[in-house]
């Protein structure tokens, strides 16, 4: 999995845990991955703190997190295995692990790597949805095109895969097609766009591109190309 994710992700040195595919909560999408059960009183509690991982703020993240620091082998010259900057985090509650390698400075690759520890958050964690009256959070409306007939005037200019902000929607995005089955079509009819733009907004980043096709291809659906 890991592999995988180096392959497809639009960053380098990203990791998670090959024993969770997927979660969705309370936690059951694959059966393959780690189930956690939880009592009846406690999944709404639990599922509502789970979904709002990405939502914390860099402190309380990384208190969910375990760190590892280590020397990062390969290129790079001698100045950047002096020390042990490389850092490794391990998100407790999912088992999800990111990692950062590439600078000299701990702080710095801290940083990184909680930010691909959100990326990964967005793409593994899912949120079951009520699709009866269902309406988008803002989150998600800032990432689509202007086209969209529901996104209104006062959401701003569209986010794009390069803001921080997209894990947001981009997680959003996900629950929404998780919930109907991978059927872009009609994740677009939701959305009031054309199934074309939908899938053009899927394209334009390449690790959520995989994570809808790994999706539609489990439901005997054809990637999107």
């Amino acid at each position: 999995m890991a592999r995988a994710l180096l392959r497809w992700a639009s960053f380098t040195s990203l990791e998670t845990s090959s024993r969770l595919p997927f979660v969705q909560l309370p936690w059951t999408l694959n059966p393959r991955a780690t189930t956690l059960a939880f009592s009846s009183s406690n999944d709404a509690a639990a599922a509502a703190s789970a979904s709002n991982y990405i939502h914390l703020s860099d402190e309380q993240l990384m208190a969910q997190c375990d760190m590892d620091t280590f020397k990062a082998s390969g290129p790079g010259g001698q100045h950047r295995n002096k020390r042990e900057s490389a850092v490794r985090l391990s998100h407790r509650p999912t088992g999800i692990v990111a990692q950062a390698v590439e600078e000299r400075s701990q702080h710095k690759n801290r940083a990184m790597a909680l930010t691909r520890l959100r990326t990964l958050l967005a793409l593994k964690v899912r949120k079951p949805i009520d699709l009866d009256g269902y309406t988008p959070p803002s989150e998600l409306l800032q990432i689509l095109p202007a086209k969209s007939t529901i996104r209104g005037k006062d959401v701003g200019p569209q986010i794009g895969p390069n803001n921080p902000k997209f894990a947001l929607g981009m997680q959003a995005l996900l629950d929404l097609i998780f919930s109907v089955e991978g059927s872009v079509s009609e994740t677009a009819k939701i959305l009031g766009l054309s199934t074309g733009a939908l899938s053009r907004l899927i394209l334009s980043d390449d690790s959520l591109r995989v994570t809808v096709n790994e999706l539609r291809t489990s439901k005997g659906m054809r990637p999107l190309r």
